[in-house]
């Protein structure tokens, strides 16, 4: 579990891991980033409570290096991957080991299930779990159970990690992608199941939201860079529409009025498609909707869109990740 300034979230995270069903030995790795709030605190206290909670430090703050520390620390040929604000849902560890014996995969995964506490929340987690959001993303819509190119967190066979060599501690983000794909590269499966589910908290501030999809967006483009043929049309469709969007605002404002067409059709599908994602909200959740959508598609497609070339570069050169796990 890497965490960074998880105070909000993270004794609720691991108690739903202790609280799993599973036959087997357990340990729970916390993998502490240079947190500001109470975090440190409130994992100490998670130690003394329970010995099967252990923390490792992570001076980088980055989350490849904190899961990679993590996996190094710990001891068993199954590895889990949690985030400190996500919560399992009961059985998922039992569920995710009898899926991995099943299928023959070195990786499962299930639904990224986005919660709110708020009226905004609520409204990003209605567009991160809408196909006008985040596209045909089963791990984020549902679906059924398959191979599929990535899936959420993630339950390995330490043997593949190993095999890869860990995360590649150079991907701030979408590290996630990355690995998979080098996992499938190599021969193995990596397989979705909407058995699983882990509840998400979204970010909680407009804010807040951009820079995550501004990040995921940046990052995207240099997993693009780094493995040919790792892209498709649904990572391309929010960089096209941010370039006809501010071509039709140009086009709009320096030519013809008809240019503002293409911004004005954008925001009238988002609104309408808003319409069934925010079913059985608050009218004030609802109204929220577009303005996420819009958010999450401007900001992703703005940072494929920026990516620099200099960082690509940087993680060519170094394609070899750090950090190898041990088994035992």
């Amino acid at each position: 579990m890497p965490v960074l300034n998880e105070e909000r979230h993270l004794r609720n995270s691991v108690r739903h891991i202790l609280e799993q069903e599973y036959a087997g030995e357990m340990e729970v790795v916390i993998a502490l980033g240079p947190s500001t709030d109470r975090t440190d605190e409130i994992a100490a206290e998670l130690v003394a409570d329970d010995p099967r909670v252990h923390t490792v430090p992570n001076p980088t703050g980055r989350t490849p290096a904190a899961l990679n520390a993590a996996i190094k620390a710990s001891r068993h040929p199954i590895v889990v991957r949690v985030d400190g604000h996500g919560m399992l849902s009961p059985n998922y560890i039992a569920t995710a080991v009898r899926l991995l014996e099943e299928t023959g995969a070195q990786n499962v995964g299930g639904i990224m299930h986005a919660e709110g506490e708020n009226a905004w929340e609520d409204a990003v987690a209605a567009a991160m779990t809408s196909k006008i959001g985040v596209g045909n993303a089963v791990f984020h819509t549902g679906g059924a159970a398959g191979p599929a190119e990535t899936v959420y967190l993630g339950v390995f066979r330490r043997e593949a990690l190993e095999q890869q060599g860990g995360y590649n501690e150079e991907f701030i983000r979408a590290q996630d992608w990355e690995l998979n794909f080098r996992i499938r590269e190599a021969g193995g499966l990596i397989w979705f199941s909407p058995e699983l589910k882990v509840q998400y908290w979204p970010r909680p501030s407009v804010k807040a939201l951009a820079k995550q999809y501004k990040d995921y967006g940046r990052w995207r483009h240099v997993v693009a860079r780094y493995h040919e043929g790792s892209i498709n049309l649904r990572y391309l469709a929010p960089p096209t529409a941010v370039c006809a969007i501010a071509a039709g605002v140009v086009v709009g404002a320096l030519v013809t009025p008809w240019g503002f067409v293409v911004p004005a059709g954008y925001l009238a599908a988002i609104a309408a498609g808003s319409l069934p994602a925010g079913k059985g909200l608050s009218l004030r959740a609802r109204a929220q909707i577009p303005v996420a959508l819009a958010t999450m598609h401007m900001s992703w497609g703005f940072g494929f869109l920026t990516s620099p070339k200099a960082l690509a570069k940087k993680v060519i050169a170094s394609r070899r990740p750090a950090v190898r796990t041990t088994s035992v």
